[in-house]
């Protein structure tokens, strides 16, 4: 949509999801060309709370971001709710989106976007591996990687250029 600061809210280091998703916040700004700058991250651990402080310590730098990505749809509910502490509209002023597609992020103002995790498809795979498992049966692979989709709602919109 042509945002240039992006900020990301964090999932928790020690999870290999809140890992992947901010490596791959670093590899949609490589491809957007867009230079990474540290200020723009902050931690966060996958709750409302954290999104929301993370929100506020973001939307308070003297050059904030135009965007935020959350590392899951709690975290960026709490974006969304900082903003509006601050005086933001949503996504005039600002952009935000989340990961996982929970249901709240369809009822949220405005509706949130964010990237559909396939949940069907990974219980299935996990279901499958654990039939193998208890055969005796060796798993094809100790790693499965599915597609996810992005799911555009309401929450975003080209940078306000005023």
């Amino acid at each position: 949509m042509g945002h240039r600061r992006i900020g990301m809210v964090e999932g928790r280091a020690d999870a290999l999801c809140g890992v992947a998703r901010l490596h791959g916040y670093h590899a949609a700004l490589a491809a957007a060309g867009i230079t990474p700058d540290p200020d723009l991250v902050r931690p966060g651990d996958f709750t409302f709370q954290s999104g929301y402080q993370a929100g506020l310590d973001l939307l308070d730098l003297p050059d904030p971001p135009t965007a935020v990505f959350a590392a899951n749809d709690p975290e960026a509910l709490g974006v969304m709710a900082a903003a509006r502490v601050r005086g933001l509209r949503i996504p005039e002023d600002l952009s935000v989106v989340g990961f996982d597609d929970m249901s709240p992020s369809r009822w949220a103002s405005p509706p949130l976007t964010t990237v559909r995790q396939p949940f069907a498809e990974m219980g299935r795979a996990a279901a499958e591996a654990l039939f193998q498992l208890a055969a005796g049966e060796t798993l094809n692979s100790t790693r499965v990687e599915l597609a996810t989709t992005l799911v555009v709602r309401e929450s975003t919109a080209p940078p306000c250029t005023d």
